[in-house]
């Protein structure tokens, strides 16, 4: 339905750089996307969201956006964009990326102005600039900490050579916030949107969602409230916040089909809720189910918490297990086999809910975390942490298509890739498990298949009583899921017909680890 399309839809996550090189430099780009398509069509996935692929100096990625109007050149052209959309959308696949509106690169041409302009000045008042407490100005303007470690405000030199005002980064020194006082910020965020929007974008995700506005006075923060979440602390989840998604919103309305996902890390439910009504975000990430461990207790208590978020509001659902900033639930869930199996089971749980999921590249292979030696670490949280967090490389190693050796096919040609993949993942390059029956692959295709396709996926769902250490509901339609979250195999209803399972089912029972669908 025009509109709404992203209701239920299953979203696949591109980390750009990590899903496929076209020209042999070992880095992801937009043309080895392209390349690929007909291969996401064929997993059955209804769109696409794209990691940041705009021109930054990369100090964080891409999420240090110099033009957030241009692609950087590790990643193609303006052109390779335009052909990719044109080529997802003849494939009948949605397009939304990634928009970064807290923060800027420190070398924005915005941010250069500010630095070779007084205090006070036009040029700064797009940033967050003070002057530094004690004496001397010596101490930062408040005791606010940056998300990858150590203090979040950086001191200048001035024109005259001496230490001057400090200017606040809640993440790196490389990415400056942005002052969403200023009238300006928002007319330039108004020209992102409608750039990406009319050369064929179908949507956003929405970085750091709840920070942007900052409280007056930028209070300081409790000592103990070191997270990215909002609860309790000025750095993020201040109100000011929801009038700058309303004007988001205002645009996104003038293009019909057009939606927008958050990044929201709101614990309290009703907070979070703020950001979902109806002239606000049309979907949020909710992340008490990447919080939950493998306990049935727990996953009921998280996907109930996922209901009560949007109960009341005009957004369905959204499920999430792995992304880009978190360990891979392969690697979560246990390790070797017994999170393979896990992450099997957790698919099918999310695959049967109502409302909307995301995958993370890889998951239908069952990708893992790789460890990786400390001088290969990319990661600013590696280098701002003092050596002590090593960050978020290891769930963004490139894919893997094609068996052998290293670069197993991401690139068209033996190259070090920029992150480098392990020995030993053959079996989990997709060709090797495509068509395959039993394969990752295999159920995940299956899987959305029967999602967009049966009747028994429709309506709401229920809880239904089972046995300790498991979970089941029905769906509307006529679906019963069944989850085993025990080590022992436990009897499934008789009365029911099999339409799927993580693992085969054993003398008429569920093995451990294990999810059924039933009709």
């Amino acid at each position: 339905m025009a509109g709404t399309w992203w209701r239920d839809a299953v979203f696949y996550q591109v980390y750009v750089r990590s899903f496929a090189d076209s020209n042999g430099d070992g880095v992801g780009d937009l043309a080895g996307i392209r390349s690929r398509l007909p291969y996401l069509a064929e997993l059955g996935v209804d769109a696409l969201w794209l990691n940041p692929f705009y021109r930054s100096p990369m100090a964080d990625h891409g999420y240090d956006v110099a033009d957030p109007r241009g692609v950087d050149p590790v990643f193609g052209t303006l052109a390779d964009f335009d052909a990719m959309i044109a080529d997802a959308h003849e494939l009948g696949i949605k397009v939304t990326v990634d928009l970064v509106p807290n923060h800027s690169s420190d070398q924005h041409e915005w941010f250069k102005a500010a630095l070779a302009s007084p205090p006070g000045s036009h040029e700064r008042e797009r940033y967050i600039f003070r002057e530094g407490r004690g004496p001397d100005g010596a101490e930062p303007p408040n005791n606010w900490t940056s998300v990858f470690g150590g203090p979040a405000w950086h001191r200048v030199i001035e024109a005259d050579g001496r230490p001057g005002q400090w200017y606040l980064h809640l993440f790196a020194p490389e990415q400056p916030d942005l002052n969403w006082d200023n009238p300006e910020v928002m007319a330039d965020l108004e020209k992102t949107l409608r750039f990406w929007l009319d050369r064929g974008a179908d949507g956003f995700r929405i970085d750091v969602a709840h920070g942007l506005a900052k409280p007056p006075g930028l209070p300081d923060m409790p000592a103990e409230a070191d997270t990215l979440d909002g609860a309790s602390q000025p750095r993020f989840d201040f109100d000011g916040v929801h009038e700058i998604h309303r004007r988001i919103r205002k645009i996104l309305d003038e293009y019909p089909d057009a939606m927008a996902v958050g990044e929201i890390w709101v614990q309290d439910v009703e907070r979070l809720k703020l950001y979902l009504r109806a002239d606000e975000l049309h979907l949020a990430f909710n992340f008490v189910l990447v919080q939950a461990r493998w306990r049935a207790d727990e996953l009921h208590k998280a996907i109930d918490d996922s209901l009560d978020t949007v109960r009341g509001t005009p957004a369905p659902p959204c499920w999430v297990w792995s992304n880009h900033d978190i360990v891979r639930h392969v690697s979560r869930f246990g390790e070797g086999l017994v999170g393979e199996r896990r992450a099997r089971a957790a698919a099918m749980l999310t695959f049967a809910l109502p409302g909307v999921v995301y995958v993370y590249y890889g998951d239908e292979v069952g990708l893992p975390n790789v460890e990786l030696p400390d001088e290969v670490l990319q990661d600013p949280t590696w280098e701002r942490s003092g050596h002590t967090v090593r960050g978020r490389d290891a769930c963004r190693i490139p894919m893997p298509w094609t068996p052998g050796e290293p670069p197993y096919g991401f690139s068209p040609e033996p190259v070090d890739t920029w992150l480098p993949q392990p020995a030993g993942w053959s079996p989990l390059a997709v060709s090797s498990q495509a068509g395959v029956e039993g394969s990752n692959h295999t159920l995940y295709r299956e899987a959305i298949a029967l999602r967009k396709t049966h009747e028994a996926f429709s309506g709401d769902m229920t809880w239904l009583e089972a046995p300790p250490g498991c979970l089941a509901f029905a769906r509307d339609g006529g679906l019963v899921c069944l989850v085993n979250l025990t080590n022992h195999p436990v009897a499934v209803p008789p009365d029911r017909t099999v339409l799927l399972s993580s693992v085969p089912l054993v003398d008429g029972k569920l093995p451990g680890d294990a999810t059924v669908w039933l009709i």
